[in-house]
C-alpha cells in the first residue's frame, strides 16, 4: 500500500524538519581493518570470488586475534582533521554486540564512548549561494561487516527469499562512520542540504586520496536521519533512519519523501515509529526495515584484545599540515580557473560531476570539452539508466574521447558511438574506434569524389554559394556525410565545397 504524502510546501508550513546523517566511508587500505587478508582496490574487489578475501579473523574462527591497521589510523585521522574535528590524545576500540549472519563474531569491532574524532564542522554552499554549517559530532573507526544475497524472491531482500548466501569478503573492511549533531533550520533547504553535504564528504575523502568514495559501489553510504516537529514546538519528533542510500541523487530524493510521509501521518493524528527504513530507487520510497536500536540494545564494553590508539601530536600535526581545500573553497577556485560563468559551473555542481569533471581536465581534457561530456550525452544516459554517471565511464576515458576529436580522428558523431561502446564495456575510447572502425576518413581524393558526386546530384547548390548564399554548402556537407557513413571530417568537406564553389 503507497504511503499518503503531503505536498512539500505545505509539510514545511506545518512542521520544521531536524536532520541527521551517518556517513560511512570505506578505507582505501591494502590490508583490512585489524587482520592482513586482503582489501584491494575496486574494481578488482567486485571481480573477486565470494569468500576469497578472508582469513580466519574475517570469519570469526576461535584463537583469531585482531590487530589494528595503521594506515587506517593515519587516514582516520587525516580525515577528522578535515572535519575540522578534534583528534583524541587515546581512544579505544569497543565491541558492538548483535547477531546478523554476515556478522561472522556476533559482533563489531567499533569505537563507542571514545571516537578517534569529535566535534568539527563542515561547510556547504547551496545552489542559492546559502551557506550552512553542518555540526559533526564524531567521526570513528570501525570495521565493515559481509555481505548478504538474498537468491529467489523478487525485490532482492530477505522477504520471500528462498536462501540466502554470505559473502565475507567486506568483512573487515576499515571504514570510518561520520555522525553529524542534530541540523535545524534547514526548512526548504533540507534535501538539498543533505545531497550537498554527503557531496562535500565525498570531495574531501577523495581530495584526501583515502577512499574511491563510489557511492554505487558502496565505498561510501549514508544512513539519513528525519525527524520533524510542530511550528513553535521545542519538543523533538520522533525520528527515522533511512539506511545505505547509494547516490547523491537518492540521499535528496529520500530526505524530501520523509518529510512528506511524516508530515501527512502526523497532520492525520498518527505516530511516527523509530525505526530504519530502506529507500527504494525504482519507485521513490521507503519502506519498513526494524525498529531502531539505541546504544543500550548492543552492550557495548571494551574490546579486550586490542590496546588503545594514541597517536602523537607530532604525526597529528604532520597530518594537518597535508590536508587539502576545504571544498567551499575548492569550487571557488575551480570556477575561477575554468572560467566558467555561474550557470555552467551549477550545472556541474548539480550533477554531482565536480569530482569527474577535475579528473577529466588532470587527463588533458580541455576544462569546456570535459563540461560538455559530463553534463551533456554522459549525464543523458545515466539519466535513462537511473544510475551516477560516474559510474558509465572513467575520466581519463572521456580525457582520451576528446583528444580523439582534437586530433580528428574521430568527429562528434563518431565520438558518441565509441562512448557508447566504452560504457558497454567495449574497451578504451581508441580501442572502441578501431573495433568498430569509427575512424574519420582523412583520405583527400576520397572527400573530394564524395563531394563531387554530391554536387553532380545538386547543381544548383554552387550557384546558391556564389550568390552569397554560404548555408546552401550545408546540404551538400549532409548527403556526404550520409554516403560516408558519418565518417568525413565535416569541416574539410565544408572547405572542399567553398573552394569549388570559388573555382
Amino acid at each position: 500500500m503507497k504511503a499518503k504524502l503531503m505536498d512539500f510546501d505545505k509539510a514545511l508550513e506545518l512542521f520544521e524538519p531536524v536532520l541527521g546523517f551517518e556517513v560511512h566511508v570505506e578505507l582505501g587500505t591494502s590490508t583490512k581493518m585489524f587482520s592482513a587478508a586482503p582489501n584491494p582496490a575496486h574494481p578488482e574487489f567486485h571481480g573477486a570470488e565470494p569468500n576469497t578475501l578472508i582469513d580466519p579473523l574475517s570469519l570469526g574462527l576461535p584463537g583469531s586475534l585482531p590487530v589494528t591497521n595503521e594506515t587506517a589510523v593515519r587516514y582516520s585521522i587525516s580525515l577528522g582533521l578535515a572535519l575540522g574535528c578534534q583528534i583524541a590524545t587515546s581512544c579505544r576500540f569497543a565491541r558492538k554486540n548483535y547477531f546478523y549472519p554476515d556478522t561472522p563474531k556476533n559482533y563489531q569491532i567499533s569505537q563507542y564512548d571514545e571516537p578517534i574524532a569529535f566535534e568539527g564542522a563542515v561547510e556547504i554552499e547551496l545552489a542559492s549561494g546559502r551557506q550552512v554549517t553542518v555540526p559533526i559530532e564524531r567521526a570513528h573507526m570501525e570495521e565493515d561487516a559481509g555481505k548478504l544475497t538474498h537468491v529467489g524472491g523478487s525485490t532482492g531482500r530477505i522477504q520471500g527469499a528462498e536462501y540466502s548466501l554470505v559473502d565475507y569478503n567486506r568483512a573487515g573492511v576499515p571504514l570510518v562512520e561520520i555522525v553529524t549533531h542534530m541540523i535545524f533550520g534547514a526548512e526548504h533547504d533540507a534535501p538539498e542540504l543533505a545531497r550537498a553535504y554527503v557531496g562535500a564528504i565525498r570531495d574531501i575523502v577523495l581530495s584526501l586520496g583515502i577512499s574511491e568514495a563510489r557511492m554505487e559501489r558502496g565505498n561510501l553510504r549514508c544512513d539519513a536521519n528525519v525527524s520533524l516537529r510542530p511550528r513553535g514546538s521545542q519538543q523533538l519528533g520522533t525520528r527515522t533512519e533511512t539506511k545505505n542510500v547509494n547516490s547523491m541523487r537518492s540521499v535528496e530524493r529520500a530526505v524530501r519523501y520523509e518529510i512528506q510521509r511524516q508530515a501527512a501521518i502526523l497532520a492525520d493524528g498518527g505516530t511516527i515509529t523509530q525505526e530504519t527504513r530502506h529507500w527504494h530507487e525504482d519507485t521513490g520510497e521507503t519502506s519498513p526495515g526494524r525498529p531502531k536500536s539505541d546504544a543500550d540494545d548492543y552492550r557495548y564494553f571494551p574490546e579486550p584484545d586490542l590496546l588503545p590508539v594514541e597517536p602523537s601530536r607530532e604525526l597529528v600535526e604532520e597530518l594537518r599540515a597535508a590536508l587539502p581545500e576545504q571544498p567551499v573553497a575548492r569550487k571557488r577556485r575551480l570556477k575561477a580557473e575554468w572560467g566558467f560563468s555561474d550557470l555552467e559551473f551549477q550545472d556541474v555542481v548539480n550533477g554531482d560531476m565536480l569530482h569527474v569533471v577535475e579528473a577529466t581536465v588532470a587527463a588533458g581534457a580541455a576544462p569546456q570539452s570535459a563540461r560538455k561530456w559530463w553534463t551533456g550525452e554522459i549525464a543523458r544516459v545515466a539519466n535513462e539508466r537511473g544510475v551516477e554517471a560516474a559510474s558509465l565511464v572513467e575520466p581519463a576515458h572521456v580525457a582520451e574521447l576528446q583528444r580523439l576529436i582534437d586530433e580528428r580522428t574521430l568527429s562528434d558523431r563518431l565520438a558518441r558511438q565509441a562512448l557508447e561502446g566504452v560504457m558497454a564495456g567495449e574497451g578504451s575510447p581508441a580501442e572502441v574506434a578501431e573495433a568498430r572502425g569509427l575512424k574519420v576518413v582523412t583520405d583527400e581524393s576520397a572527400l573530394v569524389a564524395a563531394v563531387d558526386e554530391a554536387l553532380a546530384a545538386q547543381p544548383d547548390v554552387l550557384a546558391k554559394i556564389r550568390d552569397g548564399k554560404v548555408q546552401a554548402a550545408g546540404a551538400v556537407i549532409g548527403a556526404v556525410m550520409k554516403a560516408m557513413r558519418g565518417q568525413a571530417d565535416a569541416a574539410r568537406v565544408r572547405e572542399i565545397v567553398l573552394e569549388r564553389a570559388a573555382g
